[in-house]
């Protein structure tokens, strides 16, 4: 069964952020210290004192009960979802699944141009946001996978597309492992290639490769703690909002190029606290690292975006999958639907309606034709 969602914040738990934001207890900080122990104090400082004085969530709120927002249940779990349907009734349907720390709000900026030609539907992830907290081990990005092409039958779609960056990727890629038969293809903006050894690279693919070497022997401390023990950290997200505002706002200060105003990272964030969902979103890192790896055979499209975390190198790329389309853009970091939207909404269009055409091998596009 599918229902109808709006949003509607209890005024109390918004009284209650801001009475915890007055209340923070904070640390020092040394002298000159900038980057070099984490987020600066004052620039938290700054943030926090924003989120509690100055940022209107019922602005935003409203804004967002625009969109056509419902809920189902899928394997026992809760699940959000915005269906915006294009006002071509023809138009192939995508799905697009954001990723961490980011949320359904991600793909605003794409609702209008990719609506055009496309039908939409924008889950939130499980543990994430409006499809609230999990209860239940093992969702890992098949499990994910497979719900969404339980909603997409139920959405009466037989036949659609996946566009995701981050987790949103590889659930995206999963859903084409899992349901081949109605996924056309899929779009995505973020593809780790790990080395391979004895395969000759280009002297630009082997610098990629060296940056992924570097990430792999030093690992990110965010990524052991919500690997390994995202029940821990959740604790001190869940019951401090300045814990949360920093945990979330150094990785969109570190991870974009791209400028993202503090209103649109604060609504982010204010997702995560008011459903208090930090430590459910935490457990898709723990359950993806254990989770089973099904091959993906459907054509994929793949947009590099020169200020991501890595840039996938396409020669090991397509050891794995049927790679069709390759875009270069010459700007953007990890939030590319954020932060360049109107490239990604026009390299999703691309891929997709060369795709459905009959096949003539597979293309390359550079930033200038985006």
């Amino acid at each position: 069964m599918i229902k109808p969602f709006r949003i509607d914040i209890p005024q109390a738990d918004l009284d209650d952020l801001a009475d915890r934001l007055a209340r923070t207890r904070w640390p020092n900080e040394v002298a000159d210290a900038g980057w070099d122990y984490g987020f600066p104090l004052a620039r938290l400082k700054e943030l926090a004192d924003y989120w509690r004085t100055g940022y209107d969530w019922r602005a935003h709120e409203a804004r967002l009960n625009e969109l056509p927002h419902f809920t189902t249940e899928i394997d026992g779990q809760n699940i959000h979802f915005v269906h915006v349907r294009s006002a071509k009734p023809d138009a192939l349907a995508l799905v697009l699944t954001h990723g961490w720390p980011g949320s359904f709000l991600e793909f605003l900026d794409m609702i209008e141009p990719l609506s055009r030609d496309f039908h939409l539907v924008i889950p939130s992830i499980p543990g994430y946001g409006f499809s609230g907290p999990t209860h239940e081990r093992g969702w890992d990005v098949y499990r994910i996978a497979r719900a969404w092409a339980v909603l997409m039958d139920r959405l009466g779609y037989e036949r659609y597309g996946a566009q995701g960056g981050d987790f949103g990727a590889g659930i995206s890629l999963a859903l084409g492992a899992v349901a081949p038969e109605q996924v056309v293809g899929v779009h995505v903006n973020y593809l780790p290639t790990r080395p391979v050894p004895g395969v000759v690279l280009s002297e630009t693919d082997e610098a990629r490769l060296d940056k992924v070497r570097e990430l792999m022997a030093n690992r990110p401390p965010y990524q052991a703690l919500l690997a390994l023990t995202p029940q821990t950290i959740g604790y001190a997200l869940t019951d401090s909002p300045v814990g949360q505002l920093a945990w979330i706002a150094e990785r969109f200060a570190q991870w974009t190029h791209q400028p993202i105003s503090d209103d649109r990272m604060l609504t982010d964030i204010s997702l995560y606290w008011l459903t208090a969902t930090a430590a459910s979103s935490a457990r898709l890192h723990h359950d993806a690292a254990r989770g089973q790896t099904l091959p993906c055979e459907v054509p994929v499209g793949v947009a590099v975006l020169p200020h991501d975390i890595t840039q996938s190198v396409r020669p090991l790329a397509e050891r794995l999958y049927d790679i069709r389309h390759w875009s270069e853009f010459d700007r953007g970091g990890h939030f590319a639907a954020m932060e360049v939207p109107d490239l990604l909404a026009e390299d999703v269009r691309v891929f997709f309606e060369t795709t459905l055409q009959p096949s003539t091998g597979s293309s390359a596009v550079s930033v200038d034709t985006v």
